[in-house]
């Protein structure tokens, strides 16, 4: 169009037809649509589906003696009688995601110690045997002290890959290398809530992304040796777990689990 505008007798011509429209536009209040929300809503996001549905533990695996469904919520618990000696999942059978989006809201009492695990296997438990549900992987760390939460930890495996406010590179024989800082530890923390809190997790090749309540937490750039089901290492894929941690009485909650695979 601008350079319909530079012959002067095309200027010319439109000028009028503009003008009215202009007008027109001015006068006319803006009517909001649907198409004006700055954030889907739950069960609206485009591609994501559910994959805990509130009632029951279709489609996923654990300790019946520390999960239940309550109030529509994923509830861990250790309680006085109950403590365990090492860390148990809930584990979400239905898949092994490779690139993905998993989006969930969380809550944890303030003793609290738990994370959401990703491109992980089931592994023995070297502590007790009797456990079928430990795990090794990826995961977005939760503690109630807000000390490690955001961060990715690899369970039972290479450990600190990223702490909160970094954005770290992982090679063979290294310790995470420092790329970026994402902001201070310490601020970030102020982002997290005592209440419930949004989790963002984003694993696209061999990056790795968390971000809670909109602030980004960390990211990984895997650049390790590849792992499998005997090994620690680079997933490109894996199952979904979430953890009550070894410690004492506990709770942690979970809702909304929202999954979008590429």
């Amino acid at each position: 169009m601008a350079s319909l505008y530079r012959r002067p007798f095309l200027k010319s011509l439109f000028a009028p037809l503009a003008l009215p429209l202009l007008a027109q536009q001015a006068s006319e209040p803006y009517k909001p649509k649907q198409s004006d929300r700055p954030e889907a809503l739950v069960g609206e996001e485009p591609g994501f589906r559910s994959i805990f549905n509130g009632k029951n533990f279709d489609g996923w695996e654990g300790d019946p003696v520390y999960w239940r469904v309550e109030d529509g919520n994923m509830v861990g618990e250790i309680t006085p009688q109950t403590v365990v000696k090492s860390n148990t999942f809930i584990i979400w059978k239905a898949g092994r995601p490779r690139d993905f989006e998993l989006k969930v809201d969380y809550r944890i009492t303030s003793g609290g110690n738990s994370g959401i695990n990703y491109r992980s296997v089931v592994v023995p438990d070297p502590v007790t045997s009797a456990n079928k549900f430990a795990m090794r992987g990826y995961q977005a760390d939760i503690d109630g002290r807000n000390v490690y939460t955001g961060q990715n930890y690899e369970e039972k495996g290479r450990l600190f890959l990223a702490t909160r406010g970094l954005m770290t590179r992982i090679v063979e024989g290294r310790k995470p290398i420092i790329l970026a800082s994402l902001g201070e530890d310490k601020e970030l923390a102020t982002a997290i809530r005592a209440d419930w809190n949004s989790y963002h997790i984003l694993a696209r090749g061999n990056v790795l992304t968390h971000v809670l309540n909109g602030k980004t937490m960390c990211v990984v750039v895997d650049d390790g040796a590849m792992g499998s089901a005997d090994k620690a290492g680079r997933m490109a894929e894996g199952l979904i777990g979430v953890q009550v941690h070894v410690g004492g009485p506990m709770k942690v909650e979970y809702r909304n689990f929202r999954l979008k695979e590429y």
